[in-house]
């Protein structure tokens, strides 16, 4: 009877996870042609009203990328861009962002 619970349950959290093709070297390519005179070729934002893009979270960016390319999230030149791209391009660019390492230190 447990399992007749957890499977839809289950299933339920799948459909929530957004179906990623995660190739990083895809999305480096499609970041230097479209997104580096902003965000940087390494993705630290070139424009101070660019984001940093390095080291985010790969759900925090695709889920950006969606809603800037939806309308749900609105910016005037990312709503422009986002428009454009697929959702391979998307999860690409999210795997690329978030691939790259980023060191911190705390003040002293």
């Amino acid at each position: 009877m447990k399992w007749t619970l957890c499977v839809p349950l289950f299933a339920a959290s799948i459909a929530c996870v957004p179906a990623l093709a995660q190739d990083a070297k895809a999305g480096r390519v499609k970041a230097s042609s479209q997104c580096a005179v902003c965000h940087g070729q390494d993705g630290i934002a070139q424009l101070p009203t660019a984001a940093n893009l390095a080291g985010q979270q790969e759900m925090y960016l695709a889920k950006a990328l969606q809603d800037f390319r939806s309308g749900a999230r609105s910016n005037e030149m990312m709503t422009v861009v986002a428009k454009g791209l697929s959702d391979a391009d998307v999860a690409n660019l999210a795997a690329w962002y978030s691939s790259i390492k980023v060191t911190v230190e705390a003040p002293q």
